[in-house]
């Protein structure tokens, strides 16, 4: 998010404001335990003088449950989060919910209901609202509970709990329910409405009643009758437990909603899977008869939702601040989309100059804090995540020195705060059943909010890792602590004792929610989508480098799910959500009860815009899949902002270049000298990002891959097939539209769909290897003769040791060691003129491809004459220095390395050529 951020009064929202002070810190205990994970750990007590969640005045709180709840991981972040979460003291009830398309309060009395369905315009047209407004009380004659608690909850539903003593109630209420269920004792049923009710329909146990103009069902037992006096509605259970009521769509829907007014909802549960470049989910509803035999539901579905179903649908709707609810008659529905696409990083280009890339490269390498002072957990992951993104832009260049140096940045930090005792930890609040950062920031330790943006650049940052270092990447080594961090954000399982299942995840809104607590009048909120995408393409990135293909699928899961509801919610893609009084084309947060224009720091433009878009990597290329959207998107932040974007250029432009990326290079190369990134980017990304896109066109999402790790771009005519192979062996990626594309292992290969490769990847198997320019070495014969210059050595003597080396590198390489083989080469270097120059190099084997090079040989450098033209250097000159052993090579990686040993000025390497070819003892 945004530099400096601070939550404050710059908050432009009407009704969703409420207090937002943090409080003072509670005591900790004195003595704390390390719970070791893998080489790391955290620790089983937060820091002296820190805080867990607390009430709004800073008293610390506790969850908030039945009995029968205690003891299980507390879904914060949730749409009905408040139940268990008192944020406020002096309400132990709730704040509103919005489950869609009803809207719920507790109250001493019971459940405060309601049925928005006109928006208001508020926050000086900044903000829509459907708010909350009861159109009647559900409860219990006599009822005046002191609290309410939450009793239970499945996936996208809840029980809220009340009892005063002498009577007991439970309810049970949901995303897509136009029903709500009830379970009570010591009274009779009771609806109390806000207005005299006008009774449409008497059937003696069902009353059909018109409140405020929405239509209402009550279902009492058989047998049993209500009683209408003024406002107040009572029908005694006849011995049973049992009532419900249901908003209808219109009075003719009576028949139809009283089949199953006693088909009570018990459970909600959301299925996934993955599996030739779709998704398919299902939403299935369990349920229990009170009375008859009828065990089948209602359910109203969301615009995502029914955009991607085929699924029978009723002619039935609902109005909602997302739009139009569908009707469905049944228990489940299944959607299925085209997987949204994640790259490591977009790939190589020839738009890209690879000179001017390593430049902007070495900026930050080089910096004397590449971590811009970051010691709390956001603004840490931004400074990880910004490293994370030049790691493969690097390895592009061939210039591993700063790859390997970025790598080392990542680690050393990663493994300072997945270990204790420093001053960064994480600690495990055993209350309320998170695993929470210390320092934080922004409301991550009191209120619960946000842990799925913090952790996101974490997890993001860690699959860049294992992808270089699977070493690294292993359980036993710091993979367990990473693992934790997803238990925490978006833990996949619903029987861990732990942690929550998907704590900021929301399956059926589409989307996750970041305030821990949800106390607003407004309900939960999402400020950053694009933060929120960040964990799920981090989540493709982690489980596809490491084999773990479930948490791979969770990611693509998520990921694909999650980018339609920004394209429908946070931009109105097809103009359907958003109210025409609204007066906008985008929305910087997204609401229970609508959506605002605006961010929790600043009103700036450039901020509500590019919060969503921000941060841009791999994992953003499904924003391009709405390129009109893009467009209204720009054009407005620059009426808004009286021109275009000067605060986060880069992110808008890079935003703009998912559309239309020809623009957005003109104003790269217009005004790329005199900015300062935005602090997750930096110059060498933006200018990598806006050059590939022009280079290759706009991602097109129409075609997808076979393996969550592709892309497709379009520009005019040519489409471009990308992807990136985590696998030890070679494989060929299927698109959708027939194209195939073969990527060698560990590698990504760019092609136009003939079933082979740009010269880019590496070879798999082979002895003899070209250079390519940009740091490949390849099998592959016919390329251009080109050449890469080798830096000057700066008067220094760097005899053995590389000094801005160039590097070229074949991943995936398998081969059996010749008997009696030794490495040989032939390099064509030139110096033209220049006095006293030596050129060096140094060939290494990682055997295995886990990042470890067992084999490392140095040769003497090679003098090079001050007369224009190629002289060979080779093997012959001898070995200076060797290390380590070769063996048999599997899925490995070899390595060349040329670099200035002495002198002052540059010389050329030929690449492109069978002239400049390095040979490998193996067969």
């Amino acid at each position: 998010m945004p530099s400096p951020r601070t939550r404050s009064a710059a908050l432009l929202l009407a009704t969703a404001l409420a207090t937002l002070g943090l409080g003072g810190p509670a005591a900790a205990p004195a003595a704390a335990a390390t719970v070791p994970v893998g080489a790391g750990g955290y620790s089983d007590t937060r820091p002296a003088g820190t805080s867990g969640p607390t009430t709004n005045t800073g008293t610390p709180v506790t969850p908030k449950l039945t009995a029968a709840a205690q003891g299980k991981p507390v879904p914060t972040n949730d749409w009905w989060s408040s139940l268990a979460f008192q944020r406020y003291g002096d309400n132990p009830w709730s704040t509103p919910m919005y489950g869609h398309p009803l809207t719920y309060r507790a109250t001493a009395a019971g459940l405060d209901i309601g049925y928005p369905t006109a928006p208001a315009i508020v926050g000086d047209g900044r903000q829509y609202e459907y708010a909350h407004q009861r159109d009647l009380t559900l409860g219990l004659t006599g009822l005046n509970s002191p609290d309410t608690k939450a009793d239970a909850w499945s996936d996208w539903t809840v029980t809220p709990y009340w009892s005063d003593g002498t009577r007991t109630l439970r309810t049970t209420i949901g995303h897509g329910l136009p029903f709500v269920y009830a379970k009570g004792t010591g009274g009779s049923a009771r609806i109390t409405t806000a207005t005299a009710p006008a009774v449409f329909a008497d059937q003696g146990n069902v009353l059909g009643i018109t409140v405020a103009g929405h239509h209402y069902a009550l279902f009492a037992p058989t047998g049993t009758d209500w009683t209408v006096s003024g406002s107040t509605l009572t029908a005694p259970l006849g011995g049973k437990d049992y009532f419900s009521l249901a908003v209808l769509p219109s009075t003719d829907a009576l028949a139809l909603y009283k089949k199953y007014a006693f088909s009570f909802v018990t459970g909600s549960k959301a299925a996934w899977s993955y599996a030739g470049g779709r998704v398919r989910a299902t939403y299935t509803l369990t349920t229990q008869a009170q009375e008859g035999t009828e065990t089948g539901s209602l359910q109203a579905l969301y615009r995502h939702q029914w955009l991607h179903t085929t699924d029978p649908l009723t002619p039935y709707t609902y109005v909602s601040p997302r739009g139009t609810m569908k009707v469905r008659e049944g228990l489940s529905f299944t959607t299925s989309q085209r997987a949204a696409a994640v790259l490591p990083g977009l790939p190589k280009s020839a738009g890209t100059a690879p000179a001017r890339l390593r430049g902007h490269l070495r900026e930050v390498a080089d910096a004397a804090d590449p971590f811009a002072g970051a010691t709390d957990t956001y603004w840490t992951g931004k400074a990880l995540g910004r490293l994370a993104q030049l790691v493969p832009l690097a390895e592009q260049t061939g210039d591993t020195a700063v790859r390997d140096k970025l790598l080392g940045l990542i680690k050393g930090r990663l493994q300072d705060w997945f270990t204790t005792g420093g001053p960064n930890e994480f600690s495990y609040d055993k209350a309320w059943k998170t695993l929470i950062g210390y320092p934080a920031s922004y409301g991550s330790d009191t209120e619960l909010n946000d842990h799925h943006f913090h952790y996101s650049y974490y997890v993001y940052a860690a699959a860049v890792v294992a992808q270089y270092d699977p070493a690294w990447a292993a359980d036993s080594a710091w993979g367990g602590m990473v693992k934790t961090l997803v238990r925490d954000a978006a833990n996949p399982s619903r029987t861990d004792s732990a942690f929550p299942f998907l704590r900021g995840f929301d399956v059926y809104a589409g989307h996750s929610w970041a305030s821990g607590h949800q106390g607003f009048a407004a309900g939960n909120n999402q400020e950053s989508s694009s933060e929120s995408t960040n964990l799920s393409a981090g989540l493709v990135l982690w489980g596809s480098a490491t084999g773990d293909t479930a948490l791979r699928d969770l990611g693509v899961y998520l990921l694909t799910t999650e980018s339609e509801a920004i394209a429908q919610y946070w931009f109105d893609a097809d103009q359907q959500v958003f109210p025409a009084s609204f007066g906008h084309d985008t929305a910087g947060m997204v609401w229970g009860s609508g959506a605002a224009y605006a961010t929790w720091w600043t009103a700036n433009p450039e901020e509500i815009h590019g919060i969503n878009v921000l941060p841009v990597t791999g994992g953003s290329l499904h924003l391009g899949g709405e390129k009109a959207a893009i467009r209204r998107n720009i054009a407005e932040m620059e009426r808004e902002n009286g021109g275009p974007a000067v605060e986060w250029r880069d992110i808008l432009w890079e935003f703009q270049a998912l559309a239309d990326p020809s623009a957005a290079k003109a104003k790269w190369d217009g005004g790329h000298a005199s900015y300062t990134p935005e602090a997750g980017e930096s110059k060498a990304h933006t200018y990598h990002w806006i050059t590939t896109l022009d280079a290759l066109g706009a991602p097109d999402a129409a075609v997808t891959g076979d393996i969550p790790t592709s892309a497709v771009f379009t520009k005019g005519t040519v489409r471009t097939y990308a992807a990136h192979n985590h696998g030890s062996t070679a494989r060929t990626v299927t698109f959708s539209d027939g194209a195939k594309l073969t990527v060698p292992a560990r590698s990504t290969a760019t092609g136009t769909g003939s079933g082979g490769t740009d010269p880019d990847p590496g070879p798999s198997t082979g002895d003899t290897f070209q250079l390519r320019s940009g740091g490949t070495l390849t099998t592959a014969t016919g390329g251009t003769a080109g050449s890469d210059t080798i830096a000057s050595a700066g008067g220094a003597n760097h005899d053995g040791t590389p000094y801005r080396p160039l590097v070229y590198e074949a991943r995936g390489v398998n081969g059996t060691l010749k008997t009696g083989g030794a490495t040989a080469f032939r390099l064509q270097v030139d110096a033209g003129t220049m006095v006293g120059l030596g050129q060096q190099a140094r060939v290494s084997y990682d055997l295995t491809g886990d990042g470890t090079f067992e084999r490392t040989e140095t040769y003497h450098y090679f003098a090079t004459d001050p007369v224009a033209g190629w002289e060979e250097y080779g093997q012959a000159r001898g070995l200076k220095s060797a290390t380590g052993a070769l063996g048999d090579l599997k899925g490995g990686t070899v390595r060349l390395e040329v670099w200035p040993a002495i002198g002052s000025g540059t010389a050329k390497l030929q690449t492109g050529t069978d002239r400049s070819v390095l040979v490998i003892p193996y067969q």
